[in-house]
């Protein structure tokens, strides 16, 4: 599902190159059973797209089951020539990123945000089109009002 978002807002991905922030199940373990990681970047990269990823612990782990996704040492050097982020596992380290050097090192600054760790307004301040998983346009949480409706 976050693959047929980030195509809806980036149109194909075929040739372009997209990085994981995060691979394991959750943070703060190397647990690979059952990460929603491997079913992205397989779709991702049926897609056409070439994919980086970061995780800080489970990149051992993860190496086997995505032998086609380059593993890089750092958030950083996963953002270097990246047209897109997407935030898997929502590890402390990301939230303390130094966003002007991540973006600086991205081809496009797009965030997708799978585990809505940042603050929309916050991020697009710093200069990125940011987008989280349940969240409006705007960066409101969307909730559902039902009418009901008096009529018999």
């Amino acid at each position: 599902m976050i693959v047929d978002r980030l195509k809806n807002i980036a149109g194909s991905l075929k040739g372009k190159t997209i990085g994981l922030l995060g691979l394991a199940f959750k943070e703060n373990t190397d647990d690979m059973r059952d990460a929603p990681s491997i079913d992205i970047a397989e779709d991702l990269l049926a897609a056409g797209a070439q994919v980086r990823a970061y995780d800080p612990v489970a990149m051992d782990a993860a190496s086997p089951l995505l032998p086609k996704v380059d593993m890089v040492k750092d958030a950083y050097a996963l953002a270097d020539g990246v047209d897109a982020l997407l935030v898997i596992t929502p590890w402390n380290e990301f939230k303390n990123l130094d966003f002007e050097r991540i973006r600086a090192g991205m081809r496009q600054p797009l965030i997708l945000d799978g585990r809505n760790i940042y603050q929309p307004a916050q991020m697009r301040n710093l200069g990125f089109t940011y987008h989280g998983v349940g969240r409006g346009y705007n960066g409101a949480v969307q909730t559902e009002i039902k009418v009901r409706s008096n009529a018999a």
